[in-house]
């Protein structure tokens, strides 16, 4: 949900201070403590899941195509072809990469059109002999940067796959250094999507107005045009336009979370045009895009479930949880919030505001997206629990996009607006909100701020992209198998939206890891990284049923002399979470 900006490449440092131990792949080892056994259970079940995933796609992607045909997009199969190729003009920019402007069409179908400019960063392959070509990545989102990641951690996290390709990343319409970017210019602790003090049944004053507020601010401060041509689906197009202009007749792809969804947009819409396809963090397509409050229930539910492995594997692991809840850590953060809300805990540094129950939710939602996160929230709960609510802050203000000046980063009024613009909101009724918001407090103890309340602005927002697919999500049987990755307790995208996914997409594999945190590749798991790498360099395909054990301990983190190995594991907590990362100063 949040951007990376330049200023973390400055957290590399940091990023040293987690350690890995060497465990295979096939290792029963489960040094948390956190219940292993649905681990196992999961990935076995997902063959009959899958099979009945696959009716249900049937059903459902019939329907969805009788409704196309009412609702007929540009053939961008027809439109390709017609698209002029623009002219990558490369100058050196930072650290070994290269940086250009692309023009690409506003829209495609009428592609000679008036243009909009994309900014385009690349690093190229150190083995230019055995090159094989391109690999576009895309780190997630709605909204989030690709081109500030890439520069700012791209060569460490890619290092294996940068020898033979040249890695490629281009900030879609509206993001970091392309046109017109996205900026609604809120305080987004108190004015943005997930703005304090959340939504309750007793907290409902200015509910309503806070939502209209957000989306006329939104509406106000962006040029309409960039709204309008924004799609996920445009940034496809744009996509296959870019792996032209890079001279790649295929194109080879990794895509985290949101960049899983954006993959299976150009899977559908150019299902000859790619050679190798890798979509990490698996989202539901058709739910997304066309049941997004499914979407959200499902989600909140994820994260419901992850906070609860932090605290299994603290009641199991108190040296690495520093002593924090003793035999009952939820019971212990529960206490915690009602005393924070009671009485505010005080803070010291840059910015001492107190922090209340809303911000340890907040933050310990935020942690659980990555393992390797788990210490500093652990180091967090303590001092709070001690009376310091200064690191509480610091990791709050850091994803919330904080800047020292008290400004806000963009990347949460990116996700609001790219989300807004396409997904499928059919009420714009308050009491269809606040009855959603009524269900989903009932429902979840700490993650109830993620969807009902939060999703008003969502269905009062005017303005809708243009070319938006809605499926059906499906690739030829004649096209490469593509490699869905999914792990077991992922908070924001749930273990079986993998599965959906593969069954949707018809020609897809799943690759499970059986572990925590949102996304796969990068260091969690030494056998998933290398069943990816292979498929991409040698277009492998893993065995189906693969199963990878993660191989990132709980335990508090110490600076290490030999940083590479360390270095590279953090750095998925990075890309997970680049916000929550960029407080742990």
């Amino acid at each position: 949900m949040v951007t990376l900006n330049s200023r973390l490449t400055s957290l590399l440092s940091i990023l040293a201070a987690f350690t890995l131990p060497t465990i295979g792949c096939g290792s029963d080892a489960n040094p948390d403590g956190a219940h292993a056994s649905n681990d196992q259970n999961t990935a076995s079940a997902a063959q009959n899941a899958q099979s009945d995933g696959v009716r249900a796609a049937e059903d459902r992607g019939a329907l969805q195509a009788e409704v196309d045909r009412s609702n007929p997009e540009p053939n961008s199969l027809e439109i390709a072809g017609a698209v002029p190729i623009p002219v990558l003009a490369w100058t050196d920019c930072a650290d070994g990469f290269q940086c250009a402007t692309a023009a690409v069409p506003r829209d495609y179908s009428h592609p000679r059109g008036p243009k909009t400019n994309l900014a385009v960063t690349r690093l190229p392959a150190r083995n230019a002999a055995q090159r094989i070509g391109s690999l576009f990545v895309n780190f997630g989102g709605p909204g989030g940067t690709a081109v500030d990641s890439l520069q700012a951690f791209g060569a460490l996290l890619f290092e294996s796959l940068n020898e033979r390709f040249d890695i490629v990343g281009f900030d879609p319409r509206g993001v970091g250094q392309s046109e017109s970017p996205i900026d609604c210019q809120l305080n987004q602790e108190t004015q943005g999507i997930y703005a304090q003090p959340f939504t309750t049944p007793e907290r409902l004053q200015g509910f309503a107005a806070r939502a209209r507020n957000l989306v006329d601010a939104c509406v106000r401060n962006n040029s309409e045009t960039t709204l309008r041509y924004a799609s996920t689906a445009n940034g496809a197009r744009d996509m296959d336009t870019l792996r032209a202009a890079v001279g790649d007749a295929k194109l080879s792809y990794l895509g985290f979370s949101f960049g899983t969804f954006l993959g299976a947009t150009y899977a559908s819409l150019f299902p000859g045009n790619y050679r190798a396809l890798v979509l990490d963090g698996a989202l539901d397509a058709d739910q997304y895009i066309n049941r997004p409050s499914e979407h959200l229930l499902v989600q909140t539910a994820g994260f419901e479930r992850a906070l609860d492995r932090f605290f299994e594997a603290c009641a199991a692991n108190q040296t690495a949880c520093l002593g924090f809840g003793g035999t009952d850590p939820h019971a212990a953060f529960d206490d915690l919030v009602a005393r924070a809300n009671a009485a505010p805990i005080a803070a010291a540094g840059d910015d001492p505001r107190p922090v209340d129950g809303d911000d340890i939710i907040w933050v310990a939602s935020n942690a659980i997206y990555a393992k390797q996160l788990w210490p500093a929230l652990a180091q967090a709960l303590v001092a709070a629990r001690d009376g310091d609510g200064t690191l509480v802050r610091q990791r709050s203000n850091g994803s919330y996009g904080r800047n020292p000046d008290g400004s806000y980063d963009p990347g949460l009024d990116r996700y609001f607006a790219l989300s807004a613009i396409e997904q499928r909101y059919t009420s714009s009724d308050v009491e269809t909100y606040l009855d959603a918001g009524k269900a989903s407090w009932a429902m979840f103890d700490h993650a109830y701020w993620n969807t009902g309340y939060s999703e008003l602005p969502l269905g009062l927002f005017p303005v809708h992209a243009q070319g938006v697919f809605r499926g059906p999500f499906r690739t030829s049987a004649s096209s490469p198998t593509i490699l869905v990755v999914g792990t077991t307790y992922d908070p924001a995208t749930p273990y079986r939206e993998a599965i959906r996914l593969v069954a949707q997409l018809r020609n897809a594999r799943l690759l499970t890891m059986q572990g925590d945190g949102h996304t796969a590749y990068g260091g969690n798991s030494a056998c998933i990284d290398a069943a990816v790498e292979a498929y991409l360099n040698q277009g492998a395909v893993p065995a189906a049923g693969t199963a990878c054990k993660q191989e990132v301990p709980f335990e508090q983190f110490q600076l290490q002399a030999r940083v590479a190995v360390n270095r590279r594991a953090a750095l998925s907590a990075l890309r997970a979470n680049p916000a929550f990362v960029r407080a742990l100063r």
